[in-house]
């Protein structure tokens, strides 16, 4: 027998790989780097009445909450990536903590947030503002001039509409709470549509 003929002999003998076997072993894998932090983003999916949310947590805390529409998830993980951190991965385990409170949210039996936030995905004015909006009680709202005037610019009410237009983790840093003078309900990142949804299920008075 020639060393080739050995070669596919133990090839043929060789265990054929199971693809759910492997697809599962590859699951664990990604479970235990994210549990053990081997891994610097761990991110899951959380069905919403809003649709799926994309979720991302770092050891500081969440850092992200993204609407995931159609065929927009390996857009996002690749902006996570750019922007955060490669060393990303799926673990859903890791991510427990602020998904139980987003379905607390929805059920309308949690009216505060209580998971850490890492605000690495914002700087200078952004974050001030995003930080002043995250104060606004439940069911209540406030406005664009207001928030810019917490940040510090008590002129920069547009300016504080595109700080809020760029939140990074929207429903737990309430941007939804934030209306036009007047009461107008304003944009939202997500559509005017989920910032009415969110507003109703807090009893807020939105226009």
């Amino acid at each position: 027998m020639t060393p080739n003929d050995l070669e596919r002999a133990l090839a043929r003998a060789a265990p054929h790989p199971d693809p759910e076997a492997a697809a599962a072993a590859a699951r664990r894998a990604a479970e235990h780097a994210g549990a053990s932090g081997a891994a610097d983003v761990a991110y899951a999916v959380e069905p919403s009445p809003l649709g799926d949310l994309l979720v991302a947590m770092t050891p500081r805390g969440l850092v992200g909450i993204y609407y995931e529409d159609a065929g927009e998830r390996e857009e996002l993980l690749a902006r996570l990536a750019g922007r955060v951190s490669p060393r990303l991965v799926e673990a859903p385990a890791r991510v427990d903590p602020v998904r139980r409170e987003l379905d607390e949210y929805f059920a309308g039996t949690r009216t505060k947030f209580e998971v850490p936030l890492d605000w690495s995905l914002t700087e200078g004015f952004t974050r001030r503002v995003l930080k002043a909006t995250a104060r606004i009680p439940y069911g209540a709202a406030s406005t664009y001039r207001e928030m810019a005037t917490r940040a510090g610019s008590e002129r920069g009410a547009r300016a504080a509409g595109n700080a809020l237009g760029a939140n990074p983790i929207p429903i737990v840093v309430p941007c939804h709470r934030v209306l036009r003078a007047g009461g107008d309900i304003g944009g939202y990142g997500g559509g005017v549509a989920r910032k009415r949804f969110l507003l109703e299920l807090e009893g807020a008075d939105a226009r």
